[in-house]
C-alpha cells in the first residue's frame, strides 16, 4: 500500500513542509477519531482536480463505517460536493442530510486542513449512526473536545509540532483516560478512568473543580530530582508529555492546549496508567545492564588469558611453540575485542565495521615488525554493517586468520591485502584478496592441514551454516571467500 508522502508527491504539487504538515497530523488524529467517535479519512487534491484519499482512521471508541481501506482511492472533481465546500468556505461543513454506505446511515463532516492560511487537505469525519443513543456527559464531553480540535485544525493551529508523542512507550490515549480544564488549568470533567488514574496516585478528594497542577504536584514526591515543567503542563499550558510516580504507581500525562481564534480557553490532558509497563522497562534497563557487565568481565578475562598466553611464549625458546602461542594470543584477542564492542553497545548487535579496522590495524602493526623491509597495508573495502553478536564472534576470529594468512602467504615481501565485504539482504559474502604467489599447485582445501583454514572451516560451515572458497585471481594472488546468511533485525 503506497505510503501518505508517496501519494502526495504523485498527484499533488504539495512542499515538504505541507507534506511534514500532514504527517503530523496523521500522527495524531486517532485522538480526533476516538473523541469524535468517527472515521477520518486525508483528501488532497491532484493537480487537475481529483480527489486522491491518502490517509484513513479508524475510532476505536465507536462502530466503524468504512471495513475496507480508502487510501489510494481518486474521486473526480465534483463527487464530493462536502470536500469541495470545505475548500472554498475555508471552515467546517456540516450541512446536508446523512447518507447511506452498505446500509448504515452516515453523517459526514469535512474539516480543511489548514497551513500558514492556506488549505492543503480536507479531513472527511464519518459518523457511523446506525447505534445512536441518547449520550451520556462522557461522550458530550468527547465531541466538544473533537469539535474543538476540528476548530484548530481549520484555523492552523493543530497539529502542534513540540507536543508530538514519540520515544518513551505508553503513551495515553482517549480511552485511557481524559481531563478537561478550562483556562485557569481547574478541571472541567474527569473521566472514570481518569479518577481512577489519580486515585491511584494517592488522590482521595474530587478532581473535578480542582486545580490540576496543584493537585498533581502535590501528589508528586518532594524527594529526588524535580520536573520543573510539571506544573506548567499538567495545567494545560504546554504541548508535552511527563510521568508522574507516587504511591508506587506511575502515571503518564500528556497536555494538548487548546487555542481558538489564537485564544487558550482550556486544555485537554490524556492520562494513562503505566505502572506495569515502566516497571517492565526497568526489568529491560537492569537485564542490559547485567548483560553489558558480562560482556565486559568476559573481555576482561579473556585480556587476562591472553595475557598469560604471551607471558608464557616469551619464556619458550622453541620456535615452534613460541608461534602457536602467540597465534593463540590473536586468536583470543579478536573474540575479546567482540566484547569490548558489546559492553558497550545497547543491544547484541554490533558494527562490525570498527571491529575489522581494528583487527586489520593489530595485525599491520604485527605485520610491520615482521617485515621491518617491506611496507604492508590491510585496506577495507564495502561495510558489514550491523551484525547479531552470534555472527561477529566467530566471523571475527574467521577474518583474523584469513588475514593473517593473506599477510604471511600472500604478502611476504610486502603489497596489500583487501578486505572486500558484501551485504545483501539476509546474505553477507566477505572476500580476503592479496596480491602474492597465490595457491600452490594441487591445492585442495579439503587436505589442507593448516590449522588456520581448519579452524575457519569450522567456524564458517558448522557454526555460521556459511561457506568457504579459496581460488586464485586471474592477475596473480589469492582470494579467500566466506559466504554466510546473517538474520535480519
Amino acid at each position: 500500500m503506497p505510503t501518505l508522502g508517496d501519494l502526495v508527491r504523485e498527484h499533488t504539487d504539495l512542499g515538504e513542509a505541507d507534506t511534514e504538515w500532514l504527517h503530523l497530523l496523521v500522527a495524531d488524529w486517532q485522538m480526533l477519531a476516538d473523541l469524535s467517535f468517527a472515521d477520518l479519512v486525508l483528501w488532497v487534491r491532484s493537480r487537475v482536480g481529483e480527489w486522491v484519499a491518502v490517509a484513513q482512521m479508524r475510532p476505536t471508541t465507536g462502530p466503524t463505517v468504512y471495513y475496507d481501506d480508502l487510501v489510494g482511492e481518486v474521486l473526480p472533481p465534483g463527487w464530493r460536493p462536502q470536500l469541495d465546500n470545505a475548500v472554498a468556505a475555508g471552515r467546517i461543513c456540516r450541512e446536508g442530510d446523512p447518507d447511506w454506505h452498505d446500509d448504515i446511515p452516515v453523517r459526514e463532516e469535512t474539516i480543511p486542513v489548514v497551513r500558514d492560511g492556506r488549505v492543503i487537505a480536507v479531513v472527511a469525519r464519518q459518523t457511523n449512526l446506525s447505534t445512536t443513543r441518547t449520550p451520556s456527559r462522557l461522550e458530550l464531553t468527547y465531541i466538544a473536545c473533537a469539535d474543538d480540535l476540528a476548530r484548530m485544525i481549520a484555523e492552523g493551529a493543530f497539529p502542534v509540532a513540540e507536543g508530538q508523542v514519540g520515544g518513551r512507550r505508553g503513551a495515553p490515549r482517549v480511552g485511557d483516560g481524559l481531563i478537561r480544564l478550562d483556562r485557569d488549568g481547574v478541571v472541567s470533567y474527569a473521566s472514570p478512568n481518569a479518577v481512577s488514574a489519580y486515585r491511584r496516585l494517592g488522590l482521595t478528594a474530587d478532581l473535578v473543580g480542582a486545580h490540576l497542577g496543584a493537585v498533581t504536584t502535590a501528589l508528586a514526591p518532594t524527594e529526588g530530582p524535580v520536573d520543573e515543567a510539571l506544573a506548567v503542563v499538567v495545567s494545560g499550558r504546554a504541548p508535552r508529555r511527563v510521568d508522574v510516580e507516587a504511591n508506587k504507581n506511575v502515571v503518564a500525562l500528556r497536555a494538548i492546549p487548546v487555542r481558538l481564534e489564537g485564544v487558550r480557553i482550556g486544555a485537554l490532558v490524556l492520562c494513562r496508567d503505566v505502572t506495569e509497563l515502566r516497571r517492565r522497562e526497568r526489568e529491560l534497563v537492569t537485564k542490559d545492564a547485567t548483560i553489558r557487565e558480562i560482556h565486559h568481565r568476559v573481555k576482561n578475562n579473556l585480556q587476562t588469558v591472553a595475557a598469560l598466553l604471551r607471558l608464557q611464549a616469551r619464556r619458550l625458546e622453541e620456535p615452534t611453540g613460541r608461534a602457536a602461542l602467540e597465534e593463540a594470543v590473536r586468536r583470543v584477542g579478536a573474540i575479546a575485542l567482540v566484547h569490548e564492542v558489546l559492553s558497550r553497545a545497547l543491544d547484541e548487535t554490533v558494527d562490525f565495521d570498527g571491529i575489522a579496522e581494528q583487527l586489520a590495524a593489530s595485525m599491520v602493526d604485527v605485520a610491520v615488525v615482521a617485515l621491518p623491509r617491506g611496507g604492508v597495508a590491510v585496506r577495507r573495502d564495502g561495510s558489514f554493517g550491523l551484525l547479531p553478536a552470534g555472527v561477529a564472534t566467530p566471523l571475527a576470529l574467521v577474518l583474523t586468520e584469513l588475514v593473517q594468512n593473506a599477510l604471511e602467504h600472500g604478502a611476504p615481501q610486502g603489497g596489500t591485502v583487501v578486505v572486500h565485504a558484501e551485504r545483501a539482504p539476509g546474505r553477507l559474502r566477505v572476500a580476503v584478496l592479496d596480491e602474492g604467489p597465490g595457491l600452490p599447485e594441487g591445492f585442495d582445501l579439503d587436505r589442507s592441514r593448516s590449522l588456520g583454514l581448519q579452524i575457519v572451516r569450522a567456524l564458517v560451515e558448522a557454526e555460521m551454516d556459511g561457506a568457504l572458497t579459496l581460488a586464485g585471481r586471474p592477475g596473480g594472488g589469492t582470494e579467500a571467500c566466506v559466504e554466510l546468511p546473517v538474520p535480519e533485525r
